[in-house]
């Protein structure tokens, strides 16, 4: 597959001209090495995953960062965390030098946490995901956005095997002691066939056999490598009693299609998870555009105890809020806006509330029209373009 420009390119350029270190974390196989070498051409490149380097970063980090010209791209530097303070000493003897220090990650948390240690207010710190729908049109729910996926479809399968092995779980043995790998695998089948659900731990742990606990624990580690979405509940109530539990998405289509066994367009069209799916589809393309213009991710789900229900709430344009509902037909009917209407009816001032239903798309449907006073029906394509148009405000990149 040809280069493909990543959204968060100005992002990262504004990184590297306002702070001394960039980082850029996310899933494994994102992109975010490829994201770094095409913008850094001239950085040096040293790979923290080679036992080799790993030793003589250990045991002589001063010696390894004397041989090394500036700039310098680290990539998986969770692998070594201990460079970060003997990196943090070099930027502060010339901190007017920007862009110098480059780093991926894969596992957020740890990663963070040695960053936040070590580089507080000297690191920009941005997320890069698998690849949007506004970015590739290859992208799509069965074959999710991962590049090495999209470059070659018809291997997916496999893929997705290799993915789970190699690192995920890697990854999950790095984060923590999992010794039944087996049934770790059988969570990961169980939390798919859970996608776009309230979360429920104890339904999850019954039938593995294992305690609540530990299925917070495995979540905790899927959602800090980047593999799962978390909804939280919104947090205003419109004078409604509210359902507090998050919803859980696994964090790439392709990914859930394949853990649900669904390997081809005709199965997902038949699927019962087809709906499910499609929620999460649109989840992703909704935080993707957060993160690839450097904002925080902010992505909520409305539902309160009398079963009124709206997918989700984000912030719009100029403070406003987004509401939205997903429907994975191309066929849209004005009663499928029925959720978030009684919704804009609790709202004090719903002028500033942008509500919209998203539906798949097809060849002879109109990209948006209204559906119903206050509501449009817009399909995917032009949703995604729609929340990819260039910010009102400039990123923001958070400060560690």
């Amino acid at each position: 597959m040809r280069s493909i420009p990543r959204t968060i390119q100005p992002a990262v350029r504004d990184a590297a001209r306002s702070f001394p270190a960039v980082v850029i974390t996310g899933p494994r196989r994102a992109g975010k090495t490829t994201l770094l070498r095409r913008l850094f051409p001239r950085a040096t490149y040293v790979l923290l995953e080679d036992p080799d380097v790993q030793a003589r970063a250990r045991s002589d980090p001063r010696a390894l960062l004397d041989e090394l010209r500036l700039p310098v791209l680290f990539d998986e530097i969770q692998n070594v965390p201990d460079l970060l303070p003997y990196i943090r000493t070099r930027i502060d003897q010339a901190p007017r030098l920007m862009g110098q220090w480059l780093f991926t990650g894969s596992q957020e948390a740890p990663l963070m946490q040695g960053v936040t240690e070590s580089m507080a207010g000297r690191a920009a710190i941005l997320q890069l995901l698998p690849f949007s729908l506004a970015e590739a049109d290859r992208v799509s729910i069965l074959h999710g956005g991962y590049p090495e996926v999209l470059a070659r479809p018809a291997g997916s399968s496999l893929w997705f095997s290799s993915y789970i092995q190699t690192y995920l779980e890697r990854d999950v043995r790095a984060v923590m002691n999992v010794r039944d790998l087996v049934t770790f695998r059988r969570f990961l089948a169980l939390l798919a066939s859970r996608h776009g659900q309230v979360l429920n731990k104890t339904d999850i742990a019954a039938p593995l056999g294992v305690s609540v606990p530990t299925v917070g624990d495995w979540l905790h580690v899927l959602e800090i490598t980047g593999q799962v979405m978390v909804v939280p509940p919104y947090f205003e109530n419109f004078g409604k009693r509210l359902i507090k539990s998050p919803k859980v998405y696994i964090g790439d289509s392709g990914l859930a299609c394949y853990l649900l066994g669904i390997a081809t367009q005709a199965e997902l069209e038949r699927s019962p998870f087809l709906g499910a799916l499609f929620e999460g589809y649109v989840a992703g393309e909704i935080l993707k555009s957060q993160v690839n213009h450097g904002r925080r991710k902010e992505l909520y789900h409305f539902r309160d105890q009398q079963g009124l229900e709206v997918d989700f709430l984000f912030p719009g344009d100029q403070g406003g809020l987004r509401m939205v509902e997903c429907k994975a037909s191309k066929t849209v009917q004005p009663s499928m806006a029925a959720s978030m209407a009684s919704l804009r009816r609790s709202i004090a001032d719903p002028t500033h509330v942008r509500s919209s239903v998203v539906h798949r798309a097809s060849s002879t449907a109109p990209p948006t029209r209204a559906l119903v006073p206050g509501i449009e029906a817009v399909d995917v394509r032009a949703f995604v373009d729609d929340l990819n148009t260039k910010p009102k405000a400039a990123p923001r990149t958070r400060r560690r």
